[in-house]
């Protein structure tokens, strides 16, 4: 499962890779420029170019939809 999302500072940054450790599944942030991270990776994360709207990658939607939800919060 796939959702697009756009995320605009460190703090939502930070609501991902919280959100994100704790889920059992495997969960990619993929940026337009083509890299991958882990979202359970705060350095990882801080590597991607957050200028477009980025992709979150999930084999679990209530995992997904846990990490959308953290950063409209």
């Amino acid at each position: 499962m796939i959702k697009q999302i756009t995320i605009s500072n460190f703090k939502e940054v930070q609501k991902v890779v919280s959100a994100a450790s704790g889920c059992l599944s495997d969960i990619g942030v993929h940026d337009m420029r083509g890299s991958i991270a882990d979202a359970k990776s705060i350095l990882g994360m801080m590597s991607l170019d957050y200028s477009h709207p980025v992709k979150i990658v999930c084999e679990d939607e209530h995992d997904l939809n846990r990490i959308v939800n953290a950063i409209k919060q």
